[in-house]
């Protein structure tokens, strides 16, 4: 093949490596606009995976590259006068420039022609399409080729809001990777600084666009600016000063990252190749590292006797899944830091903790194995901090809320049942949650259970009021009698998401003819056309339904509930007055948050002056509408828990969505966590999480790092009630406590896991 790259970096280079080396007869060029030593950036971060990766591909450019490596197994957090290390990262960095020089000479060496200082004119990158069987455009994060050929590519740049500069520095921090957090007298400013070889390292100096704009960075010079950092950071670098390669750029040299993605990789025979198709934020170190990878999944696409249109198709598919998995860390890490300040007043062992595991690619256990000396000193902390004495995990915990004490951090979430009859629960709900109560969980929830037959979602829905007592009251007992947990009403009205089928007779559809009942709502939108039109609530219909919650809140005192949670989540009638999206109302009670708002806190103030003063109150938003700003979005939702708070609830349950069939919800692994940790870290407000979390590590995780104070588990606990029980055994956790009568159960369970783990080792 004749082949021309665009762009002299790691990932082209690296491409004409690969492709070198599977068929010596192909005919390379790469067209690099700077010099053979022009680089911006100081070092390079890999690892010792990428590392072996490279090693299979070409061990005589690993060998090249490893020989210049400087190495370090530590990550050093320092925050004003704190310091923390932990150990056992495995990292190894190189400079940027030591590294291209190396490639070019592994490239010159296979015969690949390098043609520097090669300006890439539109007509001159068409020629090359023209005339080359491939064109590879390796031409980085602000790709000419994307931009000629946008239509084909459909690149999105998310311009980040964080500024940084990347600088170097003679200072050695040759004993560990260090973030560096300075408070100032306009704001935080931090640094990311690692060795990459005997004499010199990183040094990127980041902050949000506030500070930015107090110390003037967008009006000084790159020399001003290398000069005040210098200030800022002096007790860190020893007397040594900050270092630019980046003359050639006018102005400061502060630039803010573009998260770049591409809904298409190439068209015709033009391909795009490293930053050019997707960018992985600093912060994580993963660019150069994508771009050499991908080059190997390129080199042997290409290479495999494939058409190359196929050719192209298979490494699209198969390398942007697994660079998605590598830019979604990316953005995790790169809005903690843009999000830092929420975090900064955080016990510095919790703040280590968060920063290390801000990517969602380092798990609790993770940590363990990398070092475990300092994660059981996190963890002792973390039960101190609960009042305990205990070694454990987090998930094992106590938590107390108001005169509630919890003997741990799992919940079984709400998951409604749809097996009562007209509003009566039966004996499908006393073994459904006494089960999972027996199962180890410390707090356990019920389905939302409707104040009134008319406030159901479903004909299968349970309700709570005097007739349901008695049947409430008798799960209540049992729980309180054999299991240590606790267990929670949570008390809503469907609104106009009721009058629907059973779950697995058509979720949301309405009801056969004849067997719908009115509702009543917000304004008078229907869930779906087809659906019962509500009716627009007057203050009549406010009154009755204040009424039908205070009796509600009656109930739940009289069967003995431990705690009682307000459901005004998910479009359900509380929720329908909070979301803009179902509420048009022009009166007090619609058009401003403070209107909109009105309603759910009188009903809150209404069950709280009914609930007993020492049983805690929570109540379930919903943080996002997932509809843009039609919707509430996660900024409102602070205010709207703010709001909360002040009316007196002790924590807030942040799920999100559900409100309307319009929305386009981002899912993902534990995707409601972000919503839990900016109520309760910018509020100081106890959260409750739950959202695809379905691993003891994710417990762990977002207990350990103060997203949440209590974790919720739904479809784990619909596949096995024993849920926590069984958790302790897979974690080598023999002091979780069973019921008595399954005490041979425990002791069989714990011996069979030594058993296996033995084996494995």
């Amino acid at each position: 093949m004749k082949i021309a790259i665009l762009g002299g970096g790691p990932s082209g280079l690296y491409f004409a490596i690969s492709m070198k080396l599977r068929d010596a007869s192909h005919d390379i060029t790469v067209y690099e606009r700077n010099r053979a030593d022009d680089t911006f950036g100081w070092g390079v971060v890999l690892s010792d995976e990428t590392m072996s990766n490279f090693e299979y591909n070409d061990p005589v450019s690993e060998k090249m590259i490893r020989d210049n490596f400087a190495y370090w197994d530590d990550v050093k957090t320092v925050r004003g006068d704190e310091a923390m290390t932990s150990s056992g990262h495995g990292f190894c960095g190189i400079g940027r420039k030591k590294m291209l020089l190396l490639l070019q000479e592994r490239a010159r060496e296979l015969g690949v022609k390098l043609e520097f200082e090669s300006d890439m004119s539109e007509e001159k990158i068409a020629s090359l399409k023209a005339s080359n069987d491939l064109l590879v455009a390796a031409d980085g994060l602000n790709s000419k080729t994307r931009a000629i050929y946008a239509d084909e590519f459909q690149p999105e740049i998310d311009m980040r809001k964080n500024h940084f500069v990347w600088l170097g520095t003679h200072q050695k921090f040759d004993d560990a990777f260090t973030f560096i957090f300075e408070k100032t007298e306009h704001g935080w400013i931090w640094a990311h600084a690692y060795q990459f070889d005997d004499d010199t390292a990183t040094f990127i100096v980041e902050c949000g666009p506030e500070v930015f704009k107090a110390f003037g960075f967008d009006t000084l010079n790159q020399q001003e600016s290398i000069a005040l950092c210098e200030k800022i950071f002096a007790k860190h670098l020893g007397g040594h000063a900050l270092m630019t390669n980046a003359n050639h750029i006018r102005g400061s040299a502060w630039i803010q990252f573009p998260r770049v993605t591409c809904e298409n990789w190439y068209f015709d025979n033009v391909v795009l190749l490293g930053d050019a198709s997707a960018t992985a934020h600093f912060s994580i170190g993963s660019g150069s590292k994508l771009g050499m990878e991908s080059a190997i999944m390129l080199a042997d696409e290409l290479s495999s006797g494939k058409p190359v249109q196929e050719a192209l198709q298979s490494y699209q598919d198969e390398r942007k899944l697994q660079v998605i998995r590598v830019t979604s860390a990316a953005r995790n890490s790169t809005t903690w830091f843009e999000e830092v300040e929420r975090y900064l007043d955080l016990d510095m062992m919790q703040f280590n903790y968060a920063l290390l595991t801000r990517s969602q690619r380092i798990s609790h256990e993770n940590l363990r194995l990398r070092d475990p000396e300092w994660l059981a000193s996190a963890e002792s902390w973390f039960q101190k901090q609960a009042g305990s004495n205990s070694t454990r995990r987090p998930m094992f915990a106590p938590f107390k809320l108001r005169d509630m004490e919890l003997v741990n951090r799992v919940v079984v979430s709400p998951m409604a049942q749809y097996k009562a009859k007209d509003g009566m629960p039966n004996d499908w709900h006393f073994v459904h949650y006494a089960e999972r109560a027996k199962g180890g969980a410390g707090l356990v929830f019920t389905e939302m259970l409707c104040v009134s037959h008319e406030g159901r979602i479903t004909p299968g829905c349970p309700c709570i009021g005097e007739e349901q007592v008695p049947a409430w009251a008798r799960l209540v007992d049992f729980v309180h009698a054999e299991t240590p947990a606790k267990i929670c009403a949570q008390i809503g009205h469907a609104g106009r998401k009721g009058s629907t089928r059973l779950a697995w007779d058509g979720i949301d559809m309405p009801l056969p003819e004849g067997e719908n009942w009115p509702l009543l709502s917000a304004s008078a939108i229907p869930l779906m056309e087809g659906n019962v039109v509500p009716k627009a609530m007057t203050r009549t219909d406010m009154d009755m339904v204040k009424e039908q919650f205070i009796d509600a809140v009656k109930s739940a005192k009289a069967a003995g509930f431990d705690m009682i949670e307000m459901h005004a989540a998910h479009g359900y009638l509380l929720a329908s007055f909070i979301s803009p999206v179902t509420n048009t109302r022009d009166d007090e009670y619609g058009g401003s948050l403070e209107n909109r708002m009105r309603f759910p806190l009188e009903i809150f103030h209404a069950m709280r002056a009914e609930w007993p003063e020492e049983k805690p109150m929570t109540v379930r938003i919903s943080a996002h509408d997932w509809m843009g700003d039609e919707g509430v979005t996660p900024e409102e939702a602070v205010q709207i828990s703010a709001m909360f708070k002040a009316a007196g609830a002790d924590a807030i349950n942040t799920s999100s969505g559900q409100t309307d069939k319009a929305e386009k919800p981002v899912y993902g692994r534990m995707f409601q966590v972000p919503f839990a940790d900016r109520v309760r870290n910018e509020l100081d407000l106890p959260t409750l999480v739950a959202g695809n979390i379905y691993e003891p590590d994710h417990v762990n995780s977002i207990l350990m790092a103060g997203r949440a104070d209590l974790v919720l588990l739904a479809r784990p606990h619909l596949a096995d009630p024993y849920w926590t029980l069984h958790a302790a055994v897979d974690l080598g956790d023999t002091e979780q406590a069973w019921p008595a009568p399954y005490e041979g159960g425990r002791r069989q369970a714990n011996t069979l896991a030594e058993r296996a783990k033995a084996m494995a080792s």
